[in-house]
């Protein structure tokens, strides 16, 4: 073989060791310096979160890093178990690490403010009783039906209607200090401001019949059946 072919050959081959030593010894020095900065597994926003979004449909949202122990936030999650049950109090953006202060429970939501609304909805708020709202127990988040009574009889007017606030009705947390029997349900106290998201004509519905007549809310979910109801009236009752 031609000298040099085979000095080519040798002289391609110490090329490729030598980068390849040289990406090993790279990699290694970030590895080292790593572990002397004492790198911490975090969850950081890979994609947009919203406000309001539970905990539970964030897994595709965020992603495992480590970082600088130095560099890490305070409360940095490493779990989404550490903030189950719990919905963002913000809007998250990629980039950011994930704390557990960004998560709150949807009762302190509630407090700051609700919900996010769609757009074009108006925002519309009633009191009602604590009985009327199904014992103080709705919650921002929730979908009602709204039955009003007026002089005719009483009709189930809208349905799946989201509930964006809450003020009143039943707190985040009960007493159980002095209670006979603290597993039972809690009784609320006095009634309930309930704002719903609605459209221009729902509007003028849930306010006239406020002005008019009365409301009651039923918890309503994907299952309850979307067939139309008649109103009833003293001789249907009857």
């Amino acid at each position: 073989m031609n000298r040099r072919l085979v000095s080519a050959i040798a002289a391609g081959v110490l090329a490729i060791l030598g980068a390849a030593l040289l990406v090993s010894y790279v990699n290694n020095a970030d590895s080292r310096a790593m572990a002397d900065m004492d790198p911490v597994e975090v969850l950081v926003v890979s994609a947009p979160i919203a406000q309001g979004t539970p905990a539970e449909e964030v897994a595709a949202l965020v992603t495992t890093q480590r970082l600088p122990k130095a560099a890490v936030g305070p409360d940095a999650v490493r779990s989404l178990a550490e903030v189950a049950g719990r919905v963002a109090a913000t809007d998250l953006q990629p980039g950011e690490q994930v704390l557990g202060a960004r998560f709150v429970t949807r009762q302190s939501l509630e407090r700051f403010g609700g919900i996010p609304v769609p757009e074009g909805y108006h925002q519309v708020t009633i009191p009602l009783d604590a009985p009327r709202v199904v014992g103080g127990t709705v919650t921002a988040g929730d979908t009602v039906g709204v039955f009003v009574t007026l002089e005719d009889g009483t009709h189930l007017v809208l349905r799946k209607i989201l509930v964006t606030r809450v003020q009143g009705g039943l707190g985040s947390t009960q007493p159980t200090e002095g209670v006979e029997n603290p597993d039972a349900a809690p009784e609320p106290e006095g009634g309930a401001m309930i704002t719903m998201a609605l459209t221009t004509d729902q509007a003028q519905t849930v306010v006239y019949a406020a002005e008019h007549g009365s409301i009651w809310l039923s918890l309503e979910d994907s299952t309850v059946p979307q067939d139309g109801t008649g109103r009833v009236d003293p001789r249907d009752f009857y």
